[in-house]
């Protein structure tokens, strides 16, 4: 079920991606040679007009084959003979419709939802620390060590990355902002011995209405976008290492383990509602990562490409299609190895 469900998961997010590229190419008069779903051999394939339609064996990828895209060519409709405006919508189109992807999935698990977690205080436990160093009931938290706070998510990240537990927070209370330094949270004592933060705090539920849904989509997709960026900086700084990446592999292996939070230990029977929740959550988290990554400024990858287009924007003059392309090939061929160490690593945590 693991390696259905992620199948289904990455043929999603990659057609929509691709599909965005497609449409707008085909909006910007671009000629498409091919779509295709998939790689390697083909499954299926059908020509209809001038493109080729196909689905391949492996639903590890996907491509929109654009004339004149990676090199040159005379055809009035090819990429390289438009606009650099115009190449530049088609190049950002995948990644916008991942975001919208992404976006829509969080609105149906919100609608879906019982209540939204809010970010506003509700009640304390007993002789709660947070209490006593400044929260008060009604509060909304707006802003934790500097960082806007969007989701419940937010919070969490802020509580459990800060190194000394002390935390100035901009909340909004009585609808006015409020500033509050050196807020503390309850701690725990671990099964191994070691101090741990105890959230101390309740949060209010929020209803569900349409204006409720579309408002924490947008939160959430805000919140999952900075993550990622938060994580590669992080990355970048050593804070974390390849280990702590995951591909394809660790995302199935994942996917066995929200199965496996939705299994009942009695009766053994799966909790589909519950399943279905937490497969929105993860799909919509994994589409805005696609996109996300695909902005990074890196050959072979959309972002990469945009800031080639970005410079001859500002020369008024392409860069040779030829050293474009070594670019791209090289960065395609360090995307792969990259990906194969990832895969290694996910496949060593398995066994």
């Amino acid at each position: 079920m693991s390696i259905v469900i992620a199948i289904i998961i990455f043929s999603l997010i990659i057609t929509i991606h691709e599909f965005g590229h497609f449409i707008a190419a085909k909006s910007n008069g671009v000629r498409v040679n091919e779509f295709a779903i998939g790689m390697g051999p083909a499954i299926f394939k059908k020509k209809k007009g001038e493109t080729l339609y196909a689905l391949r064996v492996f639903p590890i990828g996907g491509y929109c084959a654009m004339e004149g895209e990676d090199k040159e060519s005379a055809d009035g409709r090819a990429f390289c003979q438009k606009a650099v405006w115009r190449r530049m919508i088609i190049v950002v189109a995948g990644v916008c419709m991942n975001m919208i992807l992404g976006l829509v999935l969080l609105m149906v698990q919100t609608a879906t939802s019982d209540a939204i977690v809010t970010t506003t205080v509700s009640k304390f436990e007993e002789g709660a620390v947070s209490h006593e160093t400044g929260l008060e009931v009604g509060d909304e938290i707006i802003a934790i060590n500097g960082m806007r706070i969007f989701t419940s998510m937010d919070m969490s990240y802020k509580f459990t990355n800060d190194e000394d537990g002390v935390y100035d927070m901009v909340v909004v209370r009585d609808g006015n902002r409020v500033s509050l330094k050196n807020v503390k949270l309850s701690t725990a004592v671990d099964e191994e011995g070691n101090e741990t933060i105890h959230y101390d705090f309740w949060v209010e539920p929020g209803k569900i209405t349409a204006g409720s849904v579309v408002s924490q989509a947008f939160r959430q997709t805000a919140t999952d976008a900075r993550l990622i960026y938060i994580s590669i900086a992080d990355i970048i700084r050593g804070k974390y290492t390849l280990k702590d990446m995951s591909g394809p592999v660790g995302i199935v292996d994942s996917i066995g383990d929200v199965i496996e939070s939705e299994r009942d230990e009695d009766t053994g029977k799966i909790d589909w509602r519950g399943l279905a929740d937490s497969v929105l959550s993860l799909s919509s988290f994994i589409t805005i990562n696609v996109g996300i990554f695909n902005l990074l400024p890196l050959p072979a990858l959309d972002g990469g490409r945009f800031i080639f287009l970005l410079i001859e924007a500002i020369r008024r003059k392409p860069v040779p299609p030829e050293r474009e392309g070594m670019v791209h090939t090289i960065g395609m061929a360090a995307l792969l190895l990259l990906m194969v160490v990832i895969t290694v690593s996910d496949i060593t945590k398995l066994v």
